[in-house]
Parts: C-alpha cells; structure tokens; sequence
C-alpha cells in the first residue's frame, strides 16, 4: 500500500481514472463507481471534488486541453509563432485519445461545446490566443481588431477542423490538413 506522502495526488488519480474508463468503455458508460474502483479510492472520496460523473468529464477534458497547450511552447511573439503554436496545439487535440473518444462517443455531449455554450477549456483557449495576439498587434505582425474576437474566430476555424479531421481525412490527409490550417488561420490574421 502507498504510504500518504507517496500517494499521488487524488483529484488527478479521479481524472486518470476517469480518462481510462472514457478510453475501454466512451463516454455513456462511466460510472462513477467504476471511476473510484480504477483510482483506488471510495466514492464519497469522489463526491467531495466532484458532484457528478459529468462535472469529473468536463474536468477531464479541461485538463486535457490545458496540458496541450502547456506542451506546445510559444516560440516567438509575431504572427508566424502564434500560427505556429495554434497548428500544433490543433494537431495534438486531433490525435488525443480521450478528446476524440469524447467527441466519437458521446456527439451529444460534444455538440453542447460545439452549438451550445463555451466551455472552460474553450475560454482558456480563447483567452491564452488573444493575449498572445495582443502582443503581435503591438508588434505590426496582426492586423487590428479586439484580440479576443479575432482569438475566438481562430477558435471556430480551428474547432471546425479538429472535430471534422476525420471525415475529410481522404481529402485533406493530416499534413495537407495542417497545411490548409495554418494558410486559412495565418490568412485570418493579416
């Protein structure tokens, strides 16, 4: 048994648990008990972070997406950076397996962050866009414009292409796809 002082830390146990119950069995089958089995800890444990298996998902993919942004360094402050970043923050979304399980088994839940409403992980995104923006307007490498309106236009090009990568996969195989990407999102920008 792990002593507490080695233990890792709950509430990522809960999302590690949780990404691996979405991976063997999508989105509609997690249960919260089969979550709390896979992190090794009892459900009441579970309820004082998480009110509900839903809250734990959306907790997870905010997670999730925030971890690629973190992993996908800015390199610059111009234009040709922050479409750099945006390309490959895309590609990872794209190719992660709990993003895509969510959005290939659970559509409905999907299409709430698509049609519906901003999720958080959306805002962070939003929000980590316009401030680099910001910054390349400052710099004459963007055109003008409310960073954060132009931030959440690159967000709905981009959206559109993750989520739609498969089915025009034989059209626009992933290096043509990233390719169109960045012209489309570093045209947007000038």
């Amino acid at each position: 048994m792990l002593s507490i002082s080695n233990a890792p830390e709950i509430g990522d146990r809960i999302l590690a648990a949780a990404a691996s119950c979405v991976v063997d069995f999508g989105v509609d089958r997690v249960t919260l008990a089969e979550i709390a089995r896979r992190a090794r800890v009892s459900r009441p444990t579970i309820y004082r972070r998480f009110p509900d298996t839903q809250s734990i998902l959306t907790a997870l993919l905010t997670s999730r997406v925030v971890a690629v942004l973190d992993e996908v360094p800015q390199t610059g402050a111009d234009r040709a950076a922050i479409v750099d970043r945006v390309i490959g923050v895309a590609a990872r979304l794209r190719d992660d397996e709990i993003i895509m399980a969510v959005l290939h088994s659970a559509p409905e839940l999907a299409m709430t962050y698509i049609a519906e409403r901003l999720g958080s992980s959306q805002q962070i995104l939003i929000d980590a866009l316009a401030a680099d923006l910001a910054v390349a307007q400052a710099g004459g490498s963007v055109r003008a414009g409310d960073p954060g309106q132009l931030a959440a236009m690159v967000l709905l090009i981009v959206q559109s292409s993750v989520q739609s990568a498969r089915i025009i996969e034989k059209i626009l195989p992933v290096e043509v796809l990233a390719a169109e990407l960045r012209h489309a999102v570093n045209g947007y920008l000038i």
